[in-house]
């Protein structure tokens, strides 16, 4: 590999793990602002995230007016983020961050199922066989029975991670269509805000000063960890860098574990173990295939 070409690796790597870092952040002050509705937890999440990404458009001249072939991916995407983050947010409330994190990091799996649909591309029986085994892990996290007091929440979560990667997949395909990642940002932040404002302004529930600065660290972390990870594919390939993503499990158990006193059970660290073993296994077979 080229020094120049390897300085763009670990440009790329440095910004993912922190674009990691600022999620699993994001996470914690949405779970330590309490019992505010998950609707006006994504509201103000998305308002300051929104600030910040009118900001980046502005001092980047990027035009108001998306590429018309993106328009409709443009949408779908937001609709798609929105749905996904009303679940992770629900999921936050109910489950330990790292349960809640995790389930949410199931997006890259059904990215690529949702390619096969969207972006007209085939996965291998190798592909397919590390996507069952993530989906084994799965159940390792939510425990599914009429016992576990958590199954709605843990559903959410994995319903979650879902909408998370049809919505990743909608931007890699309004990318291809000419929009700028900064306008993807702005607009599915817009959006969010749009259509969540009904219902905070019908159902407001009063916060406390703790609960909105949670909810400013919260939407502050999601824009940094936003546009981290915008930099981090700007230097370098997906599937040359997506597993220093699941790093964000590692920061939410530490978060999860020093601020919160929270300590995951044997199955979910087993659904660890599982889920980033396929993660780590479709990262080694994605690149063996370009050598």
């Amino acid at each position: 590999m080229a020094k120049f070409e390897l300085k763009r690796l670990h440009k790329a790597i440095i910004f993912l793990i922190i674009s990691a870092l600022f999620f699993a952040l994001m996470n914690m002050f949405v779970q330590l602002s309490g019992d505010v509705p998950t609707i006006q937890k994504t509201f103000f999440r998305n308002f300051f995230a929104l600030i910040i990404a009118s900001g980046a458009m502005i001092k980047n001249k990027v035009s108001i007016v998306p590429p018309k072939e993106a328009r409709f991916d443009i949408l779908m995407r937001a609709v798609t983020g929105f749905v996904g983050m009303l679940c992770h947010f629900y999921a936050l409330g109910e489950l330990n961050i790292s349960d809640a994190s995790l389930l949410n990091k199931m997006s890259p799996f059904f990215a690529i199922i949702f390619s096969i649909f969207l972006l007209k591309e085939k996965a291998n029986k190798v592909q397919w066989a590390i996507i069952l085994t993530a989906f084994v892990g799965v159940l390792f996290v939510i425990k599914p029975s009429f016992q576990n007091a958590d199954i709605i929440p843990s559903v959410a979560g994995f319903v979650g991670g879902m909408a998370a990667g049809c919505a990743y997949t909608f931007v890699r395909r309004a990318t291809m269509h000419g929009a700028k990642g900064s306008y993807i940002v702005f607009f599915f932040s817009a959006f969010s805000c749009v259509a969540a404002l009904p219902f905070v302004i019908f159902g407001y529930s009063p916060m406390t000063m703790e609960q909105f600065l949670m909810l400013v660290g919260a939407g502050l972390c999601a824009a940094v960890g936003q546009f981290g990870i915008t930099a981090a594919y700007s230097y370098a390939p997906a599937k040359e860098v997506s597993i220093y993503d699941y790093s964000q499990i590692i920061f939410s158990a530490a978060l999860g574990f020093f601020v919160m006193g929270q300590l995951p059970d044997w199955l979910s660290v087993v659904g660890y173990v599982v889920i980033i073993a396929a993660a780590f296994a479709m990262f080694r077979y994605n690149n063996r295939k370009t050598i």
